[in-house]
C-alpha cells in the first residue's frame, strides 16, 4: 500500500518545486497534516458534464491517496447540501463547498507572514484543511474559524479533531468575523468577497493583515493584501489573480429570463473601441468590475446558436448589449448607467498606461468607501463607497 507521509511529501516536493512552498515551518505542516482526513465521506470529480461521486469507503485506497494528493481543487459538496455518499451516481450540480487546490492554499499561507503568537481568523472553513496547517504551526487556541454552512462546519470540526486540533470552529456569518477573539494578527478569507467587509479591519489589530479576494465574477478577481493602521483604516495592494466560491451572504444571483425584453429599449448604440472579448483576460475583467461594481458579463445564445453577449446591472436597471459586424462590434446600452462606457474608458486608460498587471492596483480600505487605483495614472482610480 502506498504510504501516506511519503504522498505527503511528495506533494511538499511539488510545491516547494513550483516555488510555492517556501517557509521550513509550513513544509512541516504540508508533511504532518493529512489532507486525505479532510475529504470525508469524500469528493467530486468533473467529468465535464457531471460531476463523479468518489467515497472514502467506496475507493481503493491507493486511488484515493493519489486523488488527495495532488494539485487539484476537489470539490465536497453540490447544491449547499449534496456530498459524494449521497449520490448513486453522476450527478449534475454546482460546487458550493470544496478542498482548494494546495497551490493556492499554500500560497495563501505564505503571503500572510505568519509567526508563532499570531492570532488568526480564517473566513471560510471548507474541509478544514488550511485551519489544521495553521493549528500546526500556531498551535489550536490562536486560530478561529468561521462557517457559513452548519453541515460543512460540523465535518470540519469533526476532522480537526480526528487530527488532534481542538481550535475555535465557529458556525456563522464570516462576513461579521469573530469578534469574541479579537483583535486578530491576521485575517484570511477563503472565498471571494465583493469587498473587505469593514468588520474585518476593526477586528484586526494596528499592524495586522488582512488577506482576500475581492471581485464578484467567477474569474478576474485579485488577491487583495491590506495592513491596518491605527486609524482604523487599511492600505495594500493586489498581489496576484485568484479565485474563490462567493461568499453565501454576497452570492450572484443569475440574471434569467428573456434577455431580449431585459435590453429592448435601449438609449445609445455604437461601434465599440475595443473589443468586450477582452473581459475574457483577467485583469481587463478585474478592471471591469472596478469600474462597474455590480455588474455581470452574460453570455446566451439565440435559437438558432448565434452567442450574445451583454452586461447587465440589475440593481441599478442598466444594460450593455454586444453584437459582432464584421471585424467590429456595436454595444446597444440602456438605463441611467453606461455601462460600456465605463468599462471601456477603464480599457483604455489601461492600455494607455502600458497594460500593467493586477498586481499594479492598490488598494486602501477606510470605514467609508474602497479606494482602488494603479500609482501615477490618476485617470485609473476608482472609490467604491459604502452605502
Amino acid at each position: 500500500m502506498t504510504d501516506p507521509a511519503s504522498e505527503r511529501r511528495r506533494m511538499a516536493d511539488a510545491l516547494a518545486d513550483k516555488g510555492v512552498l517556501k517557509s521550513p515551518w509550513l513544509r512541516r505542516a504540508v508533511e504532518a497534516v493529512p489532507r486525505e482526513r479532510f475529504l470525508h465521506p469524500g469528493v467530486f470529480l468533473d467529468e465535464g458534464r457531471a460531476w463523479r461521486p468518489v467515497t472514502t469507503a467506496g475507493t481503493d485506497p491507493d486511488e484515493w491517496l493519489r486523488i488527495a494528493y495532488g494539485l487539484d481543487t476537489l470539490t465536497t459538496q453540490l447544491d449547499g447540501h449534496l456530498t459524494a455518499d449521497r449520490a448513486d451516481g453522476p450527478v449534475t450540480g454546482v460546487p458550493t463547498s470544496s478542498s482548494t487546490d494546495p497551490t493556492t492554499v499554500v500560497g495563501m499561507i505564505e503571503a500572510l507572514d505568519l509567526a508563532v503568537g499570531h492570532r488568526v481568523l480564517e473566513i471560510g472553513t471548507g474541509t478544514g484543511y488550511s485551519t489544521a496547517l495553521m493549528c500546526h504551526h500556531l498551535g489550536e487556541d490562536d486560530v478561529a474559524t468561521v462557517e457559513v454552512d452548519p453541515g460543512v462546519a460540523r465535518r470540519a470540526d469533526e476532522a480537526l479533531e480526528a487530527v488532534g486540533f481542538s481550535t475555535w470552529t465557529v458556525t456563522g456569518d464570516g462576513l461579521l468575523g469573530f469578534p469574541r477573539n479579537a483583535p486578530y494578527d491576521r485575517v484570511i478569507a477563503t472565498c471571494t468577497v465583493r469587498r473587505i467587509p469593514y468588520a474585518w479591519i476593526r477586528q484586526t489589530r494596528p499592524g495586522g493583515i488582512v488577506l482576500a479576494t475581492v471581485g464578484s465574477w467567477p474569474w478576474g478577481t485579485g488577491l487583495a493584501k491590506v495592513t491596518v493602521d491605527g486609524d482604523g483604516n487599511a492600505h495594500g495592494r493586489i498581489i496576484g489573480e485568484s479565485s474563490f466560491m462567493q461568499a453565501r451572504a454576497q452570492a450572484v444571483v443569475p440574471v434569467s429570463g428573456d434577455l431580449s425584453a431585459r435590453t429592448a429599449y435601449a438609449d445609445r448604440e455604437r461601434r465599440t473601441e475595443v473589443s468586450p472579448l477582452l473581459l475574457d483576460a483577467w485583469m481587463p475583467a478585474f478592471l471591469a468590475q472596478l469600474a462597474v461594481p455590480g455588474a455581470h458579463l452574460v453570455r446566451a445564445a439565440t435559437s438558432d446558436g448565434r452567442p450574445l453577449l451583454y452586461l447587465f446591472d440589475p440593481d441599478r436597471e442598466s444594460f450593455a448589449e454586444f453584437t459582432a459586424v464584421g471585424g467590429s462590434w456595436t454595444v446597444r446600452q440602456g438605463g441611467p448607467v453606461a455601462l460600456w462606457d465605463r468599462v471601456e474608458e477603464a480599457l483604455v486608460a489601461w492600455r494607455t498606461a502600458g497594460s500593467p498587471a493586477v498586481d499594479s492596483v492598490r488598494l486602501t480600505v477606510t470605514r467609508e468607501s474602497h479606494v482602488y487605483g494603479i500609482e501615477g495614472h490618476p485617470e485609473l482610480r476608482w472609490e467604491h463607497r459604502l452605502g
